[in-house]
């Protein structure tokens, strides 16, 4: 395997105290009874996808800010003392894994590893190019990471359009996976016009994920989607037919839905439902073992902003029955417009989930630039 030869400048950072938080209204978060959200790192700009360490390091992506940073919570207080930057300067890094004492990271058109990189925080070593043929289109570009049970790496490609069919490159609204060092490259599941977040099953092994609808067709339509994919080789139905049942009405007529694999269950429309995780602790009360939680973004492409929430769907077997909130309060409800875009006037913006070893809920945010802390006290 070759490496990549980045400046010096990217590669060597000193860790940060906690950079001071603005005041946020905490308070304005609606929980279930019991429940309790506190902060557990600031100053992480555009934090994305969340990771933990074999040695309790949190490592976390980003977007925007294009940087990955790590989080150590030195004296136990179940917050993080010290901010790292492990890298900057990359294109979109928002996924990564963690593997064998290894950082995976995620760019558009690459995937990284940072070897024994808890123990050189200090100082990070310099990226092994796992796999650098992916495609280079930046719309949708940005993509999760994550081992699977079958020690696979999985990574999702996204359409680089709103709505479009590109023969040209079959890995376009796929979800591809690889062996650990990049070979082996192959097509998981297809049809899914973009997905940023998935999980398997901690009792069947399956994987689950959820998908973004297309905009520009209706303010509820089409949902977004929790999908369900038992095994290798199954059709979502992107571009033609969205939500198991909505024939799109540019391409829809060249292939009907009921040749396509249906969703678990239909989400919100618009969203933008991203991370996700099986709840796999025990610190939370029984009906929440092996439920699902869900980061949803939050819309633009909708009159009425929806999302901005983290979701709880309950499944009954391997059927998803009930989609309900969890924790709310990030969306003021107040409309606020972006050029053609209708934002949210939300104070902050739900990325991704990521259950910690003793039970609680870690919750990121690109907007207030955080993690928060879910806990259960009975």
């Amino acid at each position: 395997m070759t490496r990549s030869f980045l400046p010096l400048a990217l590669l060597a950072f000193t860790g940060q105290s906690q950079a001071p938080a603005q005041k946020l209204p905490l308070d304005q978060i609606k929980l279930p009874p019991g429940f309790v959200i506190e902060l557990y790192a600031t100053g992480l700009q555009d934090a994305r996808q969340m990771a933990l360490g074999d040695k309790g390091t949190l490592f976390v992506g980003s977007r925007r800010a294009r940087r990955v940073y790590a989080v150590v919570d030195r004296d136990g207080d179940k917050k993080g003392d010290q901010v790292y930057t492990i890298a900057t300067g990359l294109a979109s890094p928002s996924g990564i894994a963690f593997r064998d004492g290894a950082l995976y990271v995620a760019e558009v058109s690459r995937v990284t590893r940072y070897d024994g990189i808890e123990s050189k925080l200090d100082s990070p070593p310099q990226p092994v190019v796992v796999n650098d043929k992916l495609p280079t289109e930046a719309h949708h570009g940005w993509k999760y990471l994550g081992f699977g049970p079958d020690g696979m790496l999985y990574v999702p490609i996204g359409a680089p359009c709103n709505l479009c069919e590109r023969p040209d490159d079959e890995r376009f609204a796929t979800i591809t996976r690889m062996k650990a060092d990049g070979t082996g490259q192959e097509i998981f599941a297809r049809g899914i016009r973009n997905t940023v977040g998935f999980d398997w099953h901690p009792q069947t092994g399956e994987l689950w994920l959820t998908e973004n609808g297309r905009d520009n067709m209706a303010d509820d339509i089409p949902p977004d989607e929790l999908l369900r994919a038992p095994k290798p080789g199954l059709h979502f139905g992107f571009p033609y037919c969205h939500a198991g049942d909505t024939p799109d009405p540019e391409l829809g007529a060249k292939r009907p839905c009921s040749e396509f694999e249906p969703p678990a269950i239909k989400l919100g429309a618009h969203v933008a439902a991203i991370g996700m995780t099986f709840y796999t602790g025990r610190m939370f009360p029984q009906e929440y073992h092996n439920q699902i939680f869900i980061a949803e973004h939050g819309s633009w492409n909708r009159a009425q902003p929806q999302g901005y929430r983290i979701m709880l769907v309950k499944l009954e077997g391997n059927k998803a029955v009930s989609y309900t909130p969890f924790a709310e309060g990030w969306l003021r409800g107040v409309r606020a417009s972006r050029g053609s875009q209708t934002i949210g006037d939300a104070w902050g913006r739900p990325t991704d989930v990521l259950v910690m070893p003793d039970g609680s809920l870690l919750i990121a945010d690109d907007e207030a630039d955080v993690i928060y802390r879910v806990s259960y006290k009975g």
